[in-house]
């Protein structure tokens, strides 16, 4: 009976049984030149439970917050108990002022300047700086958002253009105070009118000052020497 020749052996044998019983992995580490392709998970996406819209709100909100932060505050009315008779309570609407004693002490500083205490000596007819248009000054410092050592000279007169620009009807009378500022030189009129811009839009475009608010800027120092320049008293 003639013998038939071994079969060759495969090239990846099965795993072999050790002496123990146990059987032996044959681990092949085979290196495959380049990338490996990104694995993509065919599995539907979970539906939102709504948590992120929940989050997504609650972010917007504190942005929101973040955002009038920025803006500065803002004088806000507020219901204070006038008197309480029995069952019956009267309330009374009272205005919450936005200007800090900061802006009180960056008014009266520039006022020690030269140059503005030259130009109140200047303006002795009051027509462009009476103690209501003084007073406007202080309330646009409350609004513009500067530090109280921010503010310098030509804010104090931005300021008084705008308080006359509000609050007086003969508009010729405040371009005396280009003439007191630059003379004849019109070259930095733009400049100007510029920072003017500049300084309404840091205010959030909130000029209007009531007199009663004016009036509360005044009783925080009623001793302070700009206030008695009343045109009521002129002779």
């Amino acid at each position: 009976m003639t013998s038939r020749p071994p079969s060759p052996q495969p090239e990846h044998q099965s795993p072999q049984s050790s002496t123990s019983g146990y059987p032996l992995e044959v681990i092949v580490n085979e290196e495959i030149p380049g990338p490996s392709a990104p694995r993509v998970d065919s599995s539907p996406l979970p539906q939102s439970s709504g948590l992120k819209r929940v989050w997504s709100a609650a972010f917007q909100d504190e942005t929101d917050e973040e955002t009038d932060e920025e803006r500065g505050p803002e004088a806000e009315d507020v219901w204070v108990v006038e008197s309480l008779c029995g069952l019956k309570m009267r309330l009374k609407r009272q205005r919450v002022s936005t200007v800090l004693p900061e802006h009180h002490e960056a008014f009266t500083r520039l006022l020690e300047d030269p140059v503005i205490k030259k130009f109140l000596a200047w303006d002795r007819d009051l027509l462009l700086s009476d103690k209501y248009l003084l007073a406007m000054v202080i309330a646009y410092f409350s609004r513009a958002g500067l530090f109280s050592w921010q503010y310098q000279r030509i804010h104090f007169f931005i300021a008084l253009y705008l308080a006359n620009d509000m609050e007086e009807d003969n508009q010729a009378p405040k371009q005396a105070i280009f003439s007191f500022l630059y003379g004849e030189n019109r070259a930095k009129r733009p400049l100007f009118h510029k920072l003017r811009f500049q300084f309404i839009r840091s205010m959030g475009w909130r000029m209007r000052v009531s007199r009663e608010e004016c009036e509360e800027i005044q009783a925080f120092d009623p001793e302070l020497w700009v206030w008695g320049r009343d045109r009521t008293l002129l002779p």
